[in-house]
């Protein structure tokens, strides 16, 4: 079921969809000569509701009408732009990076959360919990400038593989949101990545893989400092978290690196859950989407009981809001572009 916030209710729009059916408007897929810019999303409801927003918003004199300044989409990463399991990717890469700098320190084979990495323990990993990851992230990602830290991680994704579909991660990306983000551009929307994972871990694939360049990627920073050594600048990595962008982080990463309330909105975990609150609750044209994987032969199913994007309190909120819920398996022709 969904529900869209605007001007259209949903039985108005259901009105509309069978006046457009009775009178022929040309609008199916079937009967239209464009291009179909959401090629991967099943016909339905659910790719209507996002199309007709898009129109809505962007039909000047219209009611709905969002001024191009103002039209700012944010998306959520993992599980909403690539996938999230069996494990997040970026802690995939952290495990990785552990094992990889252990000979240089031996006290981690007794020290947690380092030895719960070496010993392949994910249960005391995961009970290690936030400060267990922020020691994981102190670890491998401080002390190194962000060209070092750049190059370490373009070279551990063109090595890496996912354990089960054997791809590299960059390969996990949901061809139907990338097609989104596509169409969103192409009606002068401005797509921002709004991400719990790391700035600098996703700046150096999110333009090639998401034709969103690094500027315009929010995520969980540490510090850095500016230095000049032997009359050559560089920007050091210190350990030490400056923001973390994540619930109730989102809303503040926006207003902090934007500077505009986004129109858009999209994730898929309670982690994400007050980006659209913070997107919607206002007046105005608003759209608020949640994806929900559903889908355990092509991808994944999980939600409430899942260790990784947990989506236990969104599916309760999002008809109480009127936001989208997207349904993976229902609502997908395709998940990933190697499936086309």
């Amino acid at each position: 079921m969904f529900a869209v916030v605007g001007r259209l209710s949903r039985g108005g729009l259901l009105i509309a969809l069978l006046v457009a059916g009775l009178f022929g408007s040309g609008s199916s897929r079937a009967q239209s000569t464009a291009p179909d810019p959401l090629p991967s999303w099943n016909d339905g409801l659910t790719m209507k509701s996002i199309t007709d927003f898009v129109a809505r918003a962007t039909t000047q004199g219209g009611t709905d009408f969002v001024s191009s300044a103002e039209r700012i989409a944010t998306f959520d990463n993992d599980g909403t732009l690539w996938s999230e399991q069996p494990m997040y990717f970026q802690m995939a890469f952290a495990l990785d990076r552990v094992k990889t700098l252990a000979p240089q320190h031996p006290q981690w084979k007794s020290t947690q959360p380092f030895k719960a990495v070496l010993e392949g323990d994910l249960k005391a990993l995961m009970a290690a919990g936030e400060k267990g990851a922020v020691e994981l992230t102190m670890a491998i990602h401080a002390g190194m400038t962000t060209d070092e830290f750049e190059g370490i991680v373009k070279a551990w994704l063109a090595s890496a593989r996912h354990p089960r579909f054997q791809r590299p991660y960059t390969d996990l990306v949901f061809q139907p949101m990338i097609e989104l983000l596509a169409y969103l551009r192409a009606n002068g929307f401005k797509t921002y990545i709004v991400s719990g994972g790391g700035t600098e871990f996703m700046r150096p694939w999110t333009e090639n893989v998401c034709g969103i360049p690094p500027e315009q990627v929010v995520g969980l920073s540490i510090v850095e400092q500016y230095q000049l050594k032997d009359d050559k600048p560089r920007i050091m990595r210190l350990p030490s978290i400056d923001f973390i962008d994540d619930g109730p982080g989102k809303p503040v990463g926006i207003h902090k690196f934007i500077g505009r309330r986004p129109v858009f909105a999209a994730g898929n975990s309670d982690g994400d859950l007050q980006m659209p609150q913070w997107t919607t609750l206002t007046a105005g044209a608003r759209f608020g989407l949640i994806v929900h994987h559903t889908d355990a032969e092509r991808e994944y199913a999980y939600d409430r009981q899942s260790a990784f994007g947990r989506l236990d309190k969104a599916p309760d909120e999002a008809p109480k809001r009127g936001w989208l819920t997207v349904d993976v398996k229902r609502d997908w022709k395709v998940i990933y572009p190697f499936q086309k």
